[in-house]
């Protein structure tokens, strides 16, 4: 682990989440997961944000996008510049959604080292002075041992996963579903979709089933608040993007 991750994202967090353990009454774990991930969910939220915003501008304009590969199926240079052109027009950077995705990145990876171990002892050495360390860590959180692999909890990652990625695959006015008919394209991205839609949750499951319960815990509740934030973005429930993976 490189000294500069360490010194901005791994030793921070870990500070932060003895801290935390330190703080809460009962000294409860599981909590003090909880608390640490709305904490980083709320410094990084300007990022997570930003990211939602630009796949919103996205899905708005991906009428006029397919109507593009529909009038240029059979022509890829033309199609990629009349993109272009149409990204150029409304302003839109269809990269510009990824930036603030690499940019979290670095505390995930620091969550997932500092819970890939489980919490049976406390490096004292990562610790700054300021922050006590405990005896001994309590690791049972709600009757699950957080140090080891628990299924319901990546069970129930997976379904936030899968929530949380299907509700970002909004269904096409019913005007345009005609036309999308008739683009191969699309075909291909439908299917590139319902992939991505099953596959992370699966990932998300195996992964959960793997590690320390404590990484599937931070992944649910962080996934919980990407829902709800999506929710507001997109104004769109649940409930109404139950056929969005049937086109």
């Amino acid at each position: 682990m490189s000294e500069l991750f360490n010194l901005i994202c791994y030793q921070p967090i870990y500070n932060l989440l003895i801290f935390l353990y330190n703080t809460i009454p009962g000294n409860n774990l599981g909590v003090a997961i909880i608390f640490l991930t709305i904490i980083i969910k709320l410094l990084l939220n300007p990022f997570s944000s930003q990211a939602i915003k630009s796949q919103k501008a996205l899905q708005d304009l991906q009428p006029k996008i397919e109507e593009i590969k529909v009038k240029y199926k059979d022509q890829k240079e033309k199609m990629g510049q009349a993109m272009m052109k149409l990204y150029k027009q409304e302003k839109i950077n269809p990269f510009s959604s990824c930036l603030p995705l690499l940019i979290q990145f670095p505390f995930l990876i620091a969550v997932f080292y500092i819970f890939k171990d489980g919490f049976n002892a406390v490096d004292k050495e990562l610790l700054y002075s300021f922050i006590s360390s405990p005896e001994k860590i309590n690791s049972f959180f709600l009757g699950i041992n957080l140090s080891n692999p628990n299924i319901l909890l990546a069970v129930l990652s997976g379904i936030a996963q899968f929530w949380q990625t299907r509700m970002m695959m909004r269904k096409p006015p019913p005007v345009e579903v005609a036309k999308l008919k008739e683009a191969k394209d699309e075909s291909m991205t439908a299917m590139m979709n319902k992939q991505m839609l099953y596959f992370m949750p699966i990932l998300t499951v195996f992964i959960g089933t793997t590690l320390p319960a404590g990484l599937a815990l931070y992944w649910f509740v962080l996934t919980l608040f990407m829902i709800i934030q999506q929710y507001f973005f997109f104004k769109t429930p649940f409930i109404k993007t139950q056929e969005a993976i049937k086109q």
